[in-house]
């Protein structure tokens, strides 16, 4: 199969579109000819040596966490599903033609999704998703800022607190605020806007997929007792606010809730933009792009 393969850390141009064997599915799993697979923040973390600590790469090593594609074959033991099935999952080395899936970490494609835009679907709706449920633990009518929330991230976890009844605040650069209005939050925040931030009560929860000094002035804005949640780690300053629980979320797969939230795509109750989708081979082109931030996912077509 051809791959896209990393011999070492650096530059998008690391990234080496090459030959590489035939993975084989084995008990359990499942063996999906991808057609798509897309570019996330922890991909060009993972590239460039940043996230060496939290997700070192075995090289030679074919990243990507988001998959959709076709069932191949079947592993020993895999049941509920068959050749040609249109599935999506949250998986793993997915720059690739074929990639390897634990069969319970997979799902079918809803009727109405395009198989190729549904992978932008399961990293950032799953974390989005867990970094409300798992990470706040809200109760209906209570109130959690999302910051971040215009990201794919967000947009999961603004979606997925409305569903729970929690009251939402969306929390965005001043630019970005005609488009969070879009999001069915209750407000929306400038988290550029010191004014705006100073006029802020406290809130129950944040959920942080922002980071950084952002985060560190959002720490200040939970109540005693309140839950700071984040896909990037404890603020600098969280020993400061011993009275909040700060809450690290790491996203783990689960078939169940990627399928409900992909009918909620299907259904346009979520929306995540898409800003372009390339050849896999052009994944350098992908990063590049997609480390500049400010725009829609980024799809690579195996």
């Amino acid at each position: 199969m051809k791959a896209v393969v990393l011999h070492e850390y650096g530059g998008p141009s690391k990234l080496k579109y090459e030959d590489m064997a035939d993975p084989v599915a084995g008990p359990g799993e499942v063996l999906v000819r991808v057609a798509a697979t897309s570019v996330n923040p922890v991909d060009w973390k993972m590239r460039s040596g940043a996230a060496r600590e939290r997700f070192p790469v075995q090289f030679p090593g074919v990243l990507g966490r988001d998959i959709s594609g076709t069932v191949r074959t079947l592993g020993k033991g895999v049941t509920g599903f068959a050749p040609g099935d249109l599935v999506m999952a949250l998986g793993s080395h997915a720059y690739a033609e074929l990639a390897v899936v634990k069969a319970t970490d997979l799902a079918l494609v809803p009727e109405g999704l395009d198989l190729v835009e549904a992978a932008a679907l399961p990293l950032v709706t799953l974390t989005g998703e867990q970094l409300v449920s798992r990470g706040t633990g809200l109760k209906p009518g209570e109130t959690v800022l999302v910051a971040g929330a215009v990201g794919g991230v967000g947009r999961a976890a603004v979606w997925t607190a409305k569903k729970a009844g929690l009251k939402v605040i969306a929390g965005v650069r001043a630019s970005q605020t005609e488009a969070a209005k879009t999001l069915g939050a209750d407000a929306v925040l400038a988290l550029d806007d010191k004014e705006a931030i100073a006029k802020l009560g406290f809130v129950d929860a944040v959920a942080d997929a922002v980071g950084h000094e952002t985060a560190e002035m959002l720490l200040g804005k939970v109540k005693q007792g309140g839950v700071f949640a984040s896909v990037l780690g404890p603020p600098a300053n969280a020993p400061l606010h011993p009275t909040v629980k700060i809450v690290p979320v790491m996203v783990v797969p689960d078939a169940a809730k990627l399928r409900e939230l992909a009918e909620d795509v299907a259904a346009g109750r979520l929306v995540l933009p898409i800003d372009r989708m390339i050849p896999l081979q052009d994944a350098d082109e992908g990063h590049a792009a997609a480390e500049k931030g400010g725009i829609g996912k980024v799809l690579l077509l195996a």
